[in-house]
């Protein structure tokens, strides 16, 4: 690299640090992306009364074309990777809108498939492009930015589906999707204006690197190429840790108000659960970012992750609400730290150069688990007339989840290298062993 791509090594430093900006307009989008996904548990039941759908059947239509979203998002990410977020989630926006505005005319179980697949396509960039631009924007801090941004997926079950419920309970499920789609849609473009790939393009150093160490512009394509990172154990005992982590999630959003509704509790306090659960999501995604930050990626995940494990188990014997809301606190703040970790863990031991395709590749594995969760939990019930064996299987799933997370290392060819040499070798260090 010539002299001439070198950013100065004396850097005035902004009274106003753009990256804040970034962070803002991805969690006001995630709110709302996710706040929509999430929907799909307080829709589930009045499209079952109108329509006398299997839930396996109806389930499966978010299952399936959750699949194809993590599919796209590895393309997604190459995108992001070469071209940036803004016209991504410009797009995205549109389709989400329009998915969900689709769903308003819903008729049969065809179009179901077809309606979701179109908000699939859109909820492909729901992760990859704002969190690899995250990641981009910070060295320091990067754990508790993306937490923060993360924390829209939990403000979304404590603001956005309490709200779709209610406009259900007022205006019927058909108005109500209008409601969502509209929101949606004018949010994440609006949004997404605001989004800018990484520092460099505006002459600006990532925060956390100060300009006194000789950084250059094209610090941040340090790191594994994809194809060196599919070679590695690691990326794949990753992808296995969210694999578990989402099965069982998207299993509780779709099924858990069904669920105690089943018990004989009413569809507010049922929603309720969901927005503990919320809450405690946030909680987790910030104060284990926090925690992140100072102790290392890999041990805030191994606190999260045994506290998901205590509480997958806790549920096996919950019968009471109040055992039902204790569960989505403990539950919601575990996988909240897990989520939190899934953006900095990839930077932290492949790099950032591949960032946004690796972490594509990471949350296709969400995706999968996330749909076979909701899906086999349907299916379960439809034979047994139960959700016993389903949360079984959920607890199993937790103790394998900490399990890959403890086998989880560094790679060794990244721990040489120096500040110097890398601004993101920092993160590594002896805590993340």
């Amino acid at each position: 690299m010539s002299k001439d791509d070198r950013l100065p090594l004396a850097v005035a430093k902004p009274k106003f640090f753009y990256g804040y900006v970034i962070v803002a307009a991805a969690l006001s989008m995630s709110i709302v992306m996710w706040g929509a996904r999430h929907s799909f548990g307080v829709f589930f039941a009045p499209v079952l009364d109108e329509f006398g759908w299997t839930r396996a059947a109806t389930s499966g239509g978010f299952s399936l074309t959750w699949v194809f979203t993590g599919l796209l998002s590895i393309a997604v990410g190459r995108l992001n990777d070469k071209f940036g977020p803004r016209m991504i989630m410009t797009v995205a926006g549109f389709l989400l809108g329009l998915g969900y505005l689709l769903m308003s005319q819903l008729s049969s179980i065809w179009q179901l498939y077809l309606f979701y697949g179109v908000i699939s396509i859109a909820m492909s960039a729901a992760l990859v492009p704002t969190l690899s631009t995250v990641a981009r924007w910070f060295v320091k801090m990067r754990a508790f930015m993306t937490g923060i941004v993360l924390s829209g997926s939990g403000i979304a079950l404590t603001v956005i589906v309490p709200a779709a419920n209610q406009a259900i309970l007022d205006y019927g499920w058909r108005t109500a999707y209008i409601i969502v789609g509209s929101v949606a849609m004018v949010v994440v473009i609006i949004a997404a204006q605001f989004l800018r790939r990484d520092p460099y393009q505006v002459g600006k150093l990532p925060y956390g690197c100060d300009g006194t160490s000789a950084v250059t512009s094209g610090a941040q394509t340090y790191g594994l190429f994809f194809k060196e990172a599919l070679r590695t154990n690691q990326v794949w005992l990753i992808s296995l840790v969210y694999f578990c982590a989402y099965f069982v999630y998207n299993l509780f959003v779709v099924h858990m108000v069904i669920y105690a509704t089943g018990q004989g509790i009413s569809s507010v306090r049922a929603v309720g659960i969901m927005a503990f659960l919320g809450v405690a999501g946030i909680a987790g995604r910030t104060i284990m970012g926090i925690l992140a930050d100072r102790i290392g990626n890999k041990q805030a995940m191994v606190l999260s992750a045994g506290l998901m494990m205590l509480a997958l188990f806790w549920l096996l014997v919950a019968k009471d609400l109040w055992m039902l809301f204790l569960f989505g606190v403990a539950f919601g703040f575990g996988h909240g730290g897990i989520a939190t970790m899934e953006s900095p863990i990839v930077a932290n031991v492949f790099g950032i150069r591949s960032h946004g395709v690796i972490l594509g590749l990471v949350f296709f594995s969400d995706t999968v688990g996330g749909a076979i969760g909701p899906f086999l939990a349907g299916y379960i019930f439809d034979v047994t007339n139960s959700y016993r064996l389903a949360f079984l299987i959920c607890a199993i799933l937790g103790v394998i989840n900490l399990v890959a997370i403890l086998l989880i290392r560094p790679l060794k060819s990244l721990q040489r290298s120096t500040f110097t040499d890398n601004p993101f070798a920092a993160a590594f260090g002896k805590r993340n062993q």
